[in-house]
């Protein structure tokens, strides 16, 4: 079940709140364990026993490190112990299949017998609960955080819906005191309502569509895929993975406040970068801070010699490739982009900052744009093919009947609503609206309140629309 689906936008979601508020302060937890536990159950009944474990084995090994600081006693055993538990987990489910395809490549060469494994099934969302049950008890044994003694506030914080499939990768610190003592209000639920709505239009209005629109160009091959195409498809896909991936963590963080949480943010206009290192500071946040604080800065950060902060940097985006995915394709992605942060931190970025502006930007969205291929293709094969075409002068030549192949009449209008999008343009004229009016009631009800209103409206209404027509509704986290 995804928050763009049917049952959830109109019996999931509509049930739960009315039971949640129905229910006395003292009981809301349960409630929203529960429901967090039936919703991820829906699609993934046989593995939600992969959930409890978690839960079980979280709850254990955080108890274990606590008693064992209290007693003087030796916790790094057990810290040690619940991160084999997490990442074993993680292996067995997510990496398994690419590991026996590599062993059996390897074995062929060798003329070896192949090793026959069955092919398992990546439970939904095991990747971001597994982060952060592994930040959970790594902040216990820092000290950060106080042990919870309570499981069932313990399940709660990694089966919560909202954030459990599609993230952000919430931390326990940034939410301990909100399991207990969090405050429900009118206002914040009205913010958690526009919010949700406005990432699903994002999910539905902009990125569904131009997701139709680079799956019929990667699905191209030979001549059919001429430098045009090309091109059209992957700024399709730029535009496209930006709206869903952000689209899904503003659903989320408005469930969040639905239910009286208040989650960081996890975008913050990405493609208005004028680095990588800028663009990983804007991107996917709670990711890229959680590689920092767990991976990058134990290893020695950049205190550390030259050689060690590269070797540093490509370790932690050999992860970060990883954990997107268990292929090829995005450990080269993930590789592509610690290479111009290395190179940033060799010294490009002292060149780079004293470019023309323009430049910068320009910079980014390239590196950015070509590093997209290898995270959308099936294969490096593909990736290499789709490259090539991409530069390929000689494919130039394309038909009008190519063209009508993969781009249909709306397509314009939603390529230049996605890039109007893209840019904090709403949000500048959101924050000169509320100066100009802020002195006046009903300069505000009619310059901001009222349109807003009328928007969030005829969003939810076009996207439930393009929910009821349309039979196409990816959900690219089922790598995750």
């Amino acid at each position: 079940m995804v928050f763009s689906a049917p049952i959830f936008l109109f019996g999931f979601l509509p049930i739960v709140l009315f039971i949640y508020y129905l229910t006395p302060q003292t009981y809301k937890n349960i409630i929203l364990l529960i429901s967090s536990l039936c919703f991820y159950a829906w699609g993934e009944v046989f593995y939600l026993g992969v959930m409890l474990i978690s839960i079980l084995s979280n709850y254990m090994i955080g108890r274990l490190i606590s008693d064992a600081q209290a007693n003087n006693k030796n916790a790094f055993f057990y810290l040690i112990l619940g991160s084999i538990i997490n990442i074993g987990l993680l292996i067995s489910f997510k990496y398994s299949d690419f590991i026996n395809d590599n062993i059996n490549e390897i074995l062929s060469l060798l003329s070896f017998s192949t090793i026959h494994l069955e092919p398992v099934h990546l439970p939904l969302g095991i990747s971001f609960f597994t982060f952060q049950a592994l930040s959970y008890i790594v902040d216990v044994y820092r000290k950060t955080v106080s042990v919870q003694k309570n499981i069932y506030h313990l399940a709660l914080y990694i089966s919560l819906f909202p954030q459990l499939i599609a993230g952000p990768i919430v931390r326990y610190h940034d939410i301990a005191s909100q399991i207990t003592q969090r405050r429900h209000s009118t206002t914040l639920f009205a913010s958690g309502v526009q919010r949700f709505i406005i990432g699903l239009a994002k999910k539905m209005l902009l990125a569904n569509p131009l997701g139709e629109v680079a799956d019929q160009v990667f699905l191209l091959s030979g001549n059919d895929l001429t430098m045009p195409l090309a091109w059209i498809g992957i700024l399709a896909y730029t535009l496209q993975i930006y709206f869903d991936f952000s689209g899904y963590s503003d659903m989320a963080i408005g469930l969040g406040r639905m239910f009286g949480f208040r989650f960081q943010e996890n975008f913050n206009y990405p493609y208005m970068a004028k680095s990588l290192r800028e663009f990983w500071r804007r991107w996917h946040i709670s990711l890229s801070t959680w590689f920092r604080d767990y991976v990058y800065i134990p290893l020695g950060g950049n205190r550390v010699s030259s050689v060690r902060v590269y070797l540093n940097l490509f370790l932690v985006f050999f992860l970060t490739g990883l954990w997107h995915g268990a292929s090829w394709n995005f450990i080269v992605w993930g590789l592509f982009h610690g290479v111009f942060l290395a190179s940033e931190h060799r010294g490009f970025s002292k060149i780079l900052n004293k470019a023309w502006q323009p430049l910068q930007h320009f910079y980014l969205l390239f590196v950015i744009i070509i590093s997209w291929v290898f995270f959308r293709a099936e294969t490096l094969t593909q990736a290499m093919t789709y490259l090539n075409r991409l530069f390929n002068i000689n494919h130039w030549q394309t038909t009008t009947f190519q063209y009508a192949q993969v781009i249909s009449s709306d397509l314009l209008p939603i390529f230049i609503i996605a890039l109007i999008g893209s840019l904090p343009i709403y949000k500048m004229l959101n924050y000169y609206l509320l100066i100009y009016s802020k002195h006046s009631p009903f300069k505000m009800a009619l310059l901001i309140y009222l349109p807003k209103l009328i928007a969030l409206s005829a969003l939810f209404i076009l996207s439930a629309l393009k929910i009821a027509a349309s039979t196409y509704n990816p959900f690219i986290y089922f790598r995750f």
